[in-house]
């Protein structure tokens, strides 16, 4: 049957009603918040590219936590930004680290509130890259022990689940391995399995001072040209014993995003990344697009694109919005 027997807008009248059909749903308990830590106390220094978004101290989370718990955000991922940096990054695995002092200060404010922990090199070497270096080169097989050194540093900390990021060949495995030795089978891993050698990085660069001393990142990111190759990351990944996976970035990537939940029936994460953040924010200062409708309108193609979780800086607005909206 044909207009005028058919007639869509029917079904759009009232809010009430689009809400009934709704296909894609959009709630604070699909945000993971992003975290920077840094040393020092009473620090909560606004990141110019990224406002609203701070680096704080230890000292700042249990406020955090609380906040994260009223807006019914479940989630964060840390980010540690160290004092001192060497060639081995040897704070990310030290038990008065960074990360593993938030870990404890978050789980003791808010036990129920999941920790997550990014699992990379590139905040803590001097020279600023994913793995062990030598002659210019990263080096993947020996990076892999500093990982799972790392992983279970956090795990013995608290961490709920670890996220290795770094993009190394056999990541997931090594720490897979490295969490069971030490009797913490329960923690799981969040693999970045598909990871974008992408321009929207910059802004998160500046809050984590990890920009690469020299070269790019190219030789273990992803070829942005590339989706046969994310499916193969991913199945890597999974085969090695990944409890979830997540495409990074977000929007440039919602086709792949689709390609890897058709794939796998493993919870799928996607990381709206700073840069996706840094560019609405600016537009919205601007007064060039309404700022909520339109972070709203870009969690749920993220969603719609087949992420189960979302990872973005604008959670806590974002929640605020939807609650306000009920």
């Amino acid at each position: 049957m044909t207009f005028p027997t058919v007639r869509l807008r029917r079904l759009r009248t009232t809010p009430t009603l689009r809400a009934m059909v709704r296909e894609t749903t959009l709630a604070p308990s699909q945000f993971i918040y992003p975290l920077f830590v840094v040393h020092g106390s009473g620090v909560f220094d606004e990141i110019s590219a990224m406002p609203g978004v701070y680096n704080q101290s230890i000292d700042q989370l249990a406020r955090e936590a609380e906040s994260l718990a009223e807006l019914g955000i479940p989630a964060v991922m840390l980010f540690g930004v160290p004092d001192h940096k060497d060639p081995t990054g040897t704070e990310n695995f030290a038990d008065d680290g960074i990360v593993q002092q938030a870990v404890r200060t978050l789980k003791a404010a808010n036990p129920d509130l999941l920790v997550m922990t990014d699992v990379c090199m590139c905040e803590y070497t001097d020279h600023g890259h994913c793995g062990l270096i030598r002659d210019g080169e990263i080096l993947n097989d020996e990076t892999l022990d500093v990982l799972g050194a790392v992983a279970l540093s956090h795990a013995q900390a608290g961490a709920d689940m670890v996220a290795p990021s770094g993009m190394m060949d056999g990541m997931v495995g090594a720490i897979r391995a490295a969490l069971d030795r030490g009797g913490y089978q329960n923690v799981s891993i969040l693999s970045y399995a598909v990871k974008y050698a992408s321009g929207f990085y910059g802004p998160f660069r500046e809050a984590a001072h990890s920009a690469p001393a020299f070269g790019d990142r190219r030789t273990h990111q992803m070829d942005p040209a590339n989706v046969r190759e994310a499916l193969r990351e991913a199945q890597l990944d999974v085969d090695e014993g990944a409890d979830m996976l997540m495409v990074k970035p977000a929007l440039p990537y919602l086709d792949v995003i689709r390609r890897v939940k058709d794939r796998f029936d493993l919870p799928l994460a996607a990381y709206n990344v700073s840069g996706e953040y840094a560019m609405i924010k600016a537009a919205a200062r601007n007064g060039w697009l309404d700022e909520s409708r339109v972070v709203l309108e870009t969690l749920t193609g993220i969603r719609r694109a087949g992420a189960d979780l979302i990872l973005t800086y604008h959670a806590k607005d974002a929640a605020r919005w939807l609650k306000e909206a009920e």
